[in-house]
C-alpha cells in the first residue's frame, strides 16, 4: 500500500463548509496530525465522524520535531492527514516543512480544497482583483511595518494579509502614513461566522473607524497600487513582464494602462519598441 500525505481545508467557522471528502479522510486516516487535537476532535464530533486513526498534535512549536516520524509514517504505506484549526495548512499555519520533508523523500502528497479566507477575502472585497499576492501577517514592530508597507507602494496586484484584532489600528494607521489615505481597502472579519462583517472604504476611513477597537479574525484586501505615467514608454517594461508571464498583450495593456495613458497608446509604443 502506498503511503500518503493529505493536506485537508477545514471550516473557517461555519461546520456546513466542510467538504464531503474531508469527512471521510477525517474518518479513514491512519494519522491525523492536528494543529489543535482538542478543535479537530470538536470538528470531527460536529460532523458526526468518528476517527478511528491515531491523532496527534502538530502546531508551530513542535512542528520540526514531529516530521520523522510523520514522514516515516508516509514511507511505511500509511496516510497521515494534516489539518490546522481552521483554512488550508501550510498558508500562514502549520504544514510548509512537512510538505518539503515528504518532497524530499519522493513520498505522495495531495489536497482536499476548501475553505480559504484569503479567497474569500478576495471574492467580498469589492476591489479588483484579478491580480492579488498574499502577504501573511506583517510585521510586528513599526518600523519593520512601516518597510513592509513601503514595498506595498508602488504594487500593482491587490495584497491580502492577516492582521490580528489588537494590532489592527496600527497598523491600518502606519498604511496611511506610508501610502496616503485614499487608497481603498477592506476588511473582513469573522468571515463564516454569525457576526461576519466587511468594513469598505479608503484607509483613512477604515483607520478612524478600527481605531474604536476591533474584535474577531481579520482578513485585509488592500487595493493595488495605481500606476501614474504621462509617458507610455515608462509603462512597456511592465507590459512585457505580464506578457511574459502568459498574459495576451491587449490584456497586459489594459492592466497596466494609466489615466495619462490611455490602452491603444500603449499597445503601439509596445509593438514600436519591439521593432527597435
Amino acid at each position: 500500500m502506498t503511503g500518503r500525505l493529505v493536506l485537508a481545508a477545514t471550516p473557517m467557522g461555519d461546520v456546513g463548509d466542510a467538504s464531503p471528502r474531508l469527512r471521510s479522510a477525517l474518518a479513514t486516516a491512519d494519522v491525523v496530525a492536528a494543529e489543535d487535537t482538542r478543535r479537530t476532535k470538536s470538528l470531527a464530533s460536529a460532523l458526526d465522524v468518528t476517527i478511528t486513526g491515531k491523532i496527534v498534535s502538530f502546531y508551530d512549536q513542535v512542528e520540526i520535531s514531529r516530521l520523522p516520524a510523520l514522514v516515516a509514517d508516509v514511507a511505511e504505506g500509511k496516510t497521515v492527514l494534516l489539518v490546522t484549526d481552521a483554512g488550508m495548512p501550510s498558508v500562514s499555519d502549520p504544514g510548509y516543512r512537512l510538505v518539503a520533508a515528504c518532497v524530499a523523500e519522493n513520498l505522495a502528497i495531495t489536497c482536499l480544497p476548501g475553505p480559504s479566507a484569503v479567497t474569500t477575502a478576495l471574492a467580498l472585497s469589492g476591489l479588483p482583483v484579478e491580480r492579488f499576492c498574499f502577504d501573511g501577517f506583517p510585521p510586528r514592530k513599526q518600523g519593520q511595518r512601516k518597510t513592509w508597507l513601503s514595498a506595498l507602494a508602488t504594487e500593482q496586484r491587490a495584497c491580502v494579509f492577516f492582521e490580528a484584532p489588537h494590532r489592527l489600528a496600527d497598523c491600518l494607521a502606519d498604511a496611511v502614513d506610508v501610502l496616503g489615505p485614499n487608497r481603498r481597502a477592506a476588511v473582513c472579519r469573522e468571515l463564516t461566522k454569525t457576526y461576519e462583517e466587511v468594513k469598505r472604504g479608503t484607509l483613512g476611513e477604515l483607520a478612524a473607524w478600527a481605531a474604536e477597537g476591533v474584535r474577531g479574525e481579520i482578513t485585509v484586501v488592500l487595493e493595488g497600487a495605481v500606476l501614474v505615467a504621462s509617458d507610455p514608454a515608462d509603462l512597456v517594461d511592465e507590459v512585457e513582464r505580464l506578457v511574459e508571464g502568459g498574459a495576451r498583450l491587449k490584456d497586459a495593456c489594459a492592466l497596466v494602462a494609466t489615466a495619462g495613458v490611455s490602452k491603444r497608446e500603449l499597445y503601439e509604443t509596445v509593438l514600436a519598441s519591439r521593432k527597435d
